[in-house]
C-alpha cells in the first residue's frame, strides 16, 4: 500500500508548527477505513479486487472485536450462512446453516487473509474532519500498538466509515441502581449463563440478544425475568422448514410490503399461538414497516417463546426503581432479585470523532435511507448502516469500493498524464 510520511510547507504554516510537527503525519494514496468488523473488511476486499491501496483503522486488537469480545458464548447467525457471507467468499460447505460466533469469526480471519486485509489495530480515531482548504480528509488518530501512545494525522481524499451501528452499548439510568448492591453487567460482557446458576436475575430487554440470555439462564437453572416494556414482534425462525428470511425476501419480490407483513403475521399466528396473553403485545405496525422505518428488528425465536409459554421465563413490565437485592416494576409488582443483565442494545459513536458533518444524523446513522445511505460529500462513505445486517452492509461495500476505484483511478490516469507531460517540457529544453 502506497503509505508515504510527508512534510507540506504550507500545512505547517496554516496550522502551525508546533501542531504539525508534534505527530506523525501520513499521506494515504487511497481512502482511510475506520473499522475492522465485517463491513471494513468487506470495503477492503472490494478494494484490492479494484487495485485500489487503503489503510483500515481498528481501535480493538483483532479483526471483528464485537463478534470476539462482546458477544455470549451460544450466540449462532440469526440467517442462514449464505444471506451473511461477505463479496467473493463463500461460506465452508462443512459450515451449518446458522454458523456459531466461533465459525464466523474464523470465517471473518480466513477472508482477512485471502484478500490480504493487515488492518492497523490499537489505533483509535480522535477525530476525523474535511478540510475545505485542500480538498482532504485529516483524520488524527492515537496509536497504541507501541509501549508509547504515539498521535498519527492520517491525510486522504476518501474516507470510509464502517464503525456500525453497534459500536458502543446503551446503558440506560435507572432510579436506585446503585443501591441494588447486586451484580449488573450489560449483555455484552456476559459470556455464559454459568456463573448465574440458581440465581434470580433480572434481564431489562426483549430484542433477540435479551431472549437469548433468557433462554440460556432457563438452560442453566437460573429464574430469569424479563423486562418488556413495549411491543415487540416475534416471528418463528424458520417456517416449514425454510428460514424465514429466505421465504420474506422471496415474497418482497412479488408481493408489496404491507402484504408480506400480513402473511409473516399470520405464519407467525399459526406457528407460535398468541403471543399476547403472554405480556408479549404485536406493534400496530408490521415487522419489515417497523425494520425499515425504526429500525427495530424482530426477535427470531429459538426457543425462549416455549420457556416463556411454560412460566420459566417470566415476564415483567418496566422498572420504576431499584433498592437493595429488589427492583420495583412500573405495576407496584417488588421482586426480589440477585443479578441484574441489561440487554439494552448499541448505538453509533460515529457522531464523537466525525467532525462538522450533515451526512450523518444526531444518532450516527446516514440521514439517506436505504439503498442510498452509503455516499456523502466530499469523498464521504458509509458502510454497515443499512439496519439490513451483513447482506447490507456487502451491498454497500461493493457500491462504496466500485464509486472510490473510478474516482482514484482517473486522478491516477490525471496525475501520469501531467508527469508525462512535464517530461516532455524537459526533453524540448535540450
Amino acid at each position: 500500500m502506497s503509505n508515504h510520511s510527508f512534510n507540506i510547507p504550507n500545512l505547517s504554516q496554516t496550522y502551525g508548527q508546533d501542531e504539525f510537527f508534534s505527530r506523525r503525519c501520513i499521506w494515504v494514496n487511497g481512502p482511510v477505513i475506520v473499522g475492522a468488523g465485517p463491513s471494513g473488511l468487506a470495503v477492503g476486499a472490494c478494494l484490492k479486487r479494484q487495485g485500489v491501496p487503503f489503510i483500515i483503522l481498528e481501535r480493538a486488537n483483532c479483526i471483528a472485536s464485537l463478534w470476539q469480545n462482546r458477544t455470549y458464548d451460544r450466540l449462532k447467525l440469526h440467517l442462514p450462512k449464505q444471506f451473511c457471507q461477505l463479496p467473493d467468499f463463500p461460506f465452508p460447505t462443512d459450515f451449518p446453516e446458522y454458523p456459531t460466533k466461533y465459525q464466523f469469526i474464523t470465517y471473518l480471519e480466513s477472508y482477512a487473509k485471502h484478500f490480504d486485509i493487515a488492518p492497523h489495530f490499537n489505533e483509535t480515531v480522535q477525530s476525523a474532519k474535511y478540510d475545505e482548504t485542500f480538498g482532504l480528509w485529516r483524520v488524527k488518530t492515537v496509536s497504541k500498538s507501541g509501549s508509547i501512545p504515539v498521535e498519527i494525522e492520517y491525510i486522504c481524499r476518501w474516507l470510509v466509515v464502517a464503525t456500525g451501528e453497534n459500536a458502543e452499548k446503551v446503558v440506560p439510568e435507572f432510579e436506585g441502581l446503585e443501591e441494588f448492591n447486586g451484580h449488573v453487567s450489560h449483555a455484552c460482557d456476559y459470556k455464559s449463563a454459568q456463573m448465574y446458576s440458581g440465581e434470580r436475575v433480572l434481564v431489562v430487554g426483549c430484542g433477540n440478544s435479551g431472549m437469548e440470555v433468557s433462554l440460556d439462564l432457563c438452560n442453566h437453572n437460573a429464574r430469569p425475568s424479563m423486562v418488556v416494556r413495549n411491543s415487540v414482534h416475534v416471528l418463528p425462525r424458520e417456517v416449514f422448514g425454510k428460514s424465514t428470511f429466505e421465504l420474506t425476501t422471496l415474497m418482497m419480490r412479488w408481493l408489496p410490503l404491507w402484504l408480506v407483513d400480513k402473511i409473516l403475521l399470520i405464519l407467525a399466528r399459526l406457528i407460535l399461538g398468541n403471543i399476547e396473553k403472554f405480556g408479549l403485545k404485536r406493534p400496530s405496525t408490521g415487522p419489515l414497516e417497523l425494520k425499515n422505518t425504526a429500525g427495530k428488528t424482530p426477535v427470531l425465536d429459538i426457543g425462549a417463546l416455549e420457556k416463556i409459554r411454560t412460566g420459566q421465563i417470566k415476564i415483567v413490565p418496566g422498572i420504576q426503581r431499584f433498592s437493595k437485592g429488589r427492583v420495583e416494576l412500573v405495576n407496584g409488582e417488588i421482586l426480589d432479585i440477585d443479578s441484574v443483565i441489561l440487554a439494552t442494545g448499541y448505538r453509533s459513536n460515529v457522531p464523537s470523532w466525525l467532525k462538522e458533518n450533515d451526512f450523518f444524523s444526531k444518532d450516527g446513522i446516514p440521514k439517506n435511507p436505504f439503498p442510498n445511505g452509503w455516499k456523502g460529500n466530499a469523498g464521504l462513505y458509509a458502510v454497515g448502516f443499512t439496519r439490513r445486517g451483513l447482506s447490507g452492509a456487502s451491498l454497500d461495500a461493493i457500491s462504496v469500493a466500485h464509486d472510490i476505484a473510478r474516482s482514484w483511478k482517473e486522478e491516477t490516469r490525471q496525475k501520469k498524464k501531467s508527469v508525462a507531460a512535464r517530461h516532455r517540457r524537459c526533453i524540448s529544453h535540450f
